[in-house]
């Protein structure tokens, strides 16, 4: 549910704010709007750092090195 592009905006907040084991997966959401992920990584949790890193790691290793 949580990467699901189909769940409602209202629903990916609510797994935001009480369910810090599902929000790694919200990262993997098309629909995530930026004060979503935000939010996510600002709150953290299990595995949300290295899911961010895998989405954007590779934008931010060119970055660093060119």
């Amino acid at each position: 549910m949580a990467c699901d592009p189909d769940t409602d905006m209202s629903t990916l907040w609510l797994i935001a704010r009480e369910h810090p084991h599902l929000r790694k997966w919200l990262i993997a959401n098309p629909k995530a709007d930026a004060a979503l992920l935000e939010y996510v990584s600002q709150a953290g949790g299990p595995g949300v750092r290295d899911a961010f890193d895998i989405l954007f790691g590779e934008a931010t290793s060119g970055e660093a090195t060119g």
